[in-house]
């Protein structure tokens, strides 16, 4: 085995375990304390990018509750600065912007009709400066005969501009009630 020729993989362990010349530093490039310090770095750059990616899930899904809140409490200007130019939805078949929408809102309110909107269940999905976020809205329909508890499947897109998440567009759908819950049993 002596007089076999080196192979690459020993020639490269050769030229690690040398001392660095460039920097004068006398610690071998294998060392130990080397090995642990480009893990450690390794490690933490997985955790910012892991906790960015969180960050930005939890803004997008901030964002979305946002517009409920707003709604809740016929809020237009709160409503209006989580939204993006050109802001569009779909619900129950219809294409609303968001003065349409608020509007509608308001006239429900002010005839005794109330929402309960809570982002459930979010899948998250971002690319760059966009995302889309598809949710279970569950909430409730408070009116002069009771509450309803209520279902929608929801999803939205948003675009980051000037730093900030808006929402561009809104699509809903309400699930219906089951059989059991209209019969009141």
């Amino acid at each position: 085995m002596k007089d076999d020729p080196p192979n690459f993989l020993s020639q490269a362990d050769s030229i690690l375990n040398r001392k660095t010349r460039t920097s004068g530093s006398s610690v071998p490039t294998d060392s130990p304390h080397k090995k642990k310090a480009g893990l450690l770095v390794t490690i933490m750059t997985l955790l910012v990018v892991n906790t960015n990616a969180e960050t930005q899930e939890q803004e997008i899904i901030n964002t979305v509750s946002t517009v409920f809140a707003a709604a809740a409490t016929d809020d237009t200007a709160k409503f209006d600065s989580v939204i993006a130019p050109g802001f569009y939805m779909f619900d129950g078949g219809l294409r609303f912007n968001g003065d349409s929408i608020m509007a509608v809102i308001k006239a429900q309110h002010a005839g005794g009709r109330h929402y309960e909107w809570n982002v459930t269940e979010p899948d998250v999905h971002i690319s760059g400066d966009t995302a889309w976020i598809a949710y279970v809205n569950k909430g409730s329909i408070t009116d002069a005969s009771g509450t309803t508890q209520q279902k929608w499947l929801e999803s939205a897109f948003l675009q980051k501009q000037a730093g900030a998440w808006k929402i561009v567009f809104m699509h809903s759908t309400r699930i219906p009630p089951k059989q059991a819950e209209n019969s009141g049993q």
